[in-house]
Formats: structure tokens, C-alpha cells, sequence
């Protein structure tokens, strides 16, 4: 999948001075992860439906 043309998107909570972040870009019906430090680096493709199930994972930690 060419996610050359997508646009990031950084988390809210991220700040200047923790670059430690990850980016997502929202692509058809599809969630796109990437390092925002290594922005050429690999990339994470997951349906929509695993990247809720997740995200809701997360907001129940």
C-alpha cells in the first residue's frame, strides 16, 4: 500500500519536548502507525475495526 501521499496526524498529547510519539494516518478503510521519529521507517496497516478495538483497549487500561 503506497502511503507516500497521507497525511500524519501526531497525538494530542504530544509535546516539543517528548518526540517519542507515534502518528496515524486514517486511509479508505484502513489505520495507518508509524514512528514519528522515523517517518521513513516501517509502517503498521490495520482495518479499522482492530484499530477501535484497540484504541478502546487502551482507553480501559
Amino acid at each position: 500500500m503506497d502511503l507516500s501521499k497521507v497525511v500524519w496526524r501526531k497525538a494530542s498529547r504530544s509535546t516539543v519536548q517528548n518526540d517519542n510519539c507515534v502518528e496515524v494516518a486514517g486511509v479508505r478503510d484502513v489505520v495507518a502507525f508509524r514512528d514519528s521519529r522515523d517517518p521513513e521507517g516501517p509502517q503498521l496497516v490495520v482495518s479499522r475495526g482492530e484499530f477501535q478495538r484497540f484504541a478502546q483497549a487502551l482507553k480501559n487500561l
